[in-house]
């Protein structure tokens, strides 16, 4: 009999350790609990970490995070207002608001990430649609652009930022209040969302290049003209000082000469009025230079009898005899 009291109460004790491992349960500091009887929320949602107890058997405990959730959105193709299809990639953080009625709208964070898909997708589809790339890729309608200096001057729009109304950091918000306010009705808070990238398409990024390349290549053009037009300059320059230069040097040399010419004619003057005899012995050289320079020995000459050439040859046959 005593024997049979044992096992019953061993049994009880199993039980009622069964029992004790059902009802209890604990509470992370990253989650939060929703109590379900039946399938059906049963009072508000347990935030306080630690042990705690629910009826065995009959009511489920639904653990759910209360942690900062991150959404990670695909990258999608959209037109912006101007009819220009871009890429885009957009993040976003959130929490769970009303555990409850997150359970009872979506029941898990799979179904949130799906909800999430669609609200934001859908509110920055209309977002970019609305707006210019302009405003989409600029930061703040406020921010001061930094001015390149080479394009300041340049041909035609190269360079210039057009006025944007609101810009990126606008849009973000426009998109984020938007969002948030049909996310409350599942529960959700949304706490930020960014474009984390923002690209074009295969086909108009090579048209975007393209301008880029058209840009610079008048610029680039822009600065040979001023090049060329700068060593035309120069060598115009260049030409005119040789000229000077030249023509000075020319001048001077005339003068030398002009200044040798006048000196050697006063020389000549003083040693003809030395004496005849030196005014005869310099014709005689003289002479004597030029039949080195006209006779050789295929030269044949005429000469009248009277010529001054003929003089001193006249005198030289007449020796010979």
């Amino acid at each position: 009999m005593q024997k049979a009291a044992g096992s019953f109460m061993s049994l009880l004790a199993i039980v009622a350790i069964f029992v004790a491992y059902n009802a209890a349960y604990t509470i992370h500091e990253t989650e939060q609990v929703l109590i379900t009887q039946f399938g059906k929320p049963v009072g508000d949602p347990i935030t306080k970490s630690g042990l705690h107890f629910k009826i065995p058997f009959i009511q489920e405990v639904n653990q759910i995070d209360n942690r900062f959730l991150a959404w990670d959105g695909k990258p999608n193709e959209m037109p912006t207002k101007d009819k220009t299809y871009i890429l885009v990639d957009t993040f976003a953080r959130w929490r769970i608001l009303d555990a409850k009625q997150y359970f009872l709208r979506l029941r898990d964070e799979r179904s949130a990430q799906s909800r999430l898909n669609d609200i934001l997708g859908s509110e920055t589809r209309n977002a970019i649609a609305k707006h210019e790339l302009i405003e989409i890729v600029r930061t703040t309608k406020d921010r001061e652009p930094i001015v390149d200096e080479v394009l300041s001057d340049a041909p035609g729009n190269v360079g210039v930022l057009y006025e944007i109304s609101k810009g990126r950091a606008l849009i973000e918000k426009e998109i984020f209040e938007l969002a948030g306010e049909k996310l409350k009705d599942f529960g959700i808070e949304l706490l930020d969302i960014r474009f984390k990238r923002i690209n074009y398409n295969e086909t108009v990024r090579k048209r975007i290049y393209e301008r880029m390349i058209s840009e610079r290549q008048q610029i680039a053009e822009r600065f040979r003209s001023e090049g060329e037009g700068e060593a035309a300059r120069i060598i115009g320059k260049k030409e005119r000082d040789l000229q000077e230069i030249e023509s000075e040097a020319y001048k001077q040399i005339q003068k030398i000469q002009g200044d040798a010419d006048a000196k050697a004619t006063e020389i000549y003057a003083s040693a003809y009025n030395q004496s005849k005899q030196s005014v005869d012995f310099y014709e005689f050289v003289k002479t004597l230079e030029t039949y080195e320079e006209v006779i050789d020995s295929e030269t044949t000459m005429i000469l009248s009898t009277d010529s001054d050439l003929y003089r001193y040859l006249k005198h030289s046959i007449g020796n010979t005899d």
